[in-house]
């Protein structure tokens, strides 16, 4: 069974880092994506970043390029999404979640087949 568990969330002021942790167990990765998505109160969930494990390419939501970088530890089995120059805006709870690889459109979020159960991101003014 797919096992997603997200952690380092917290509370930071703006301008400040954070980065999130998504270990992955219960299945060899190698052949699927790997997702971050964030849902704020009262909005709809959103697509912040995704990497495929194998090759390690990378696609990011315009709000986030430059900001946040995505990546993977195969080793591990874990999935990173350093967060830097936060903003206020970016308060939400943060999912991880994991696509098969064969899957073209990353940043849908009925794409990805399992998820975590999220970590809170909370930024302050």
């Amino acid at each position: 069974q797919v096992q997603l568990v997200e952690s380092g969330g917290g509370l930071v002021q703006a301008g400040g880092s954070l980065r999130l942790s998504c270990a992955a167990s219960g299945r060899t990765f190698s052949n699927y994506v790997m997702g971050w998505f964030r849902q704020a109160p009262g909005k709809e969930r959103e697509f912040v970043a995704a990497i495929r494990w194998s090759g390690g390419s990378t696609l990011y939501a315009d709000s986030v390029k430059g900001r946040f970088t995505i990546s993977r530890d195969n080793a591990k089995n874990t999935v990173y999404l350093q967060m830097n120059k936060l903003r206020p805006e970016d308060t939400a709870i943060y999912y991880c979640a994991a696509a098969y690889s064969s899957v073209l459109e990353l940043w849908v979020s009925s794409s990805y087949a399992y998820w975590g159960q999220g970590t809170q991101v909370t930024v302050s003014s």
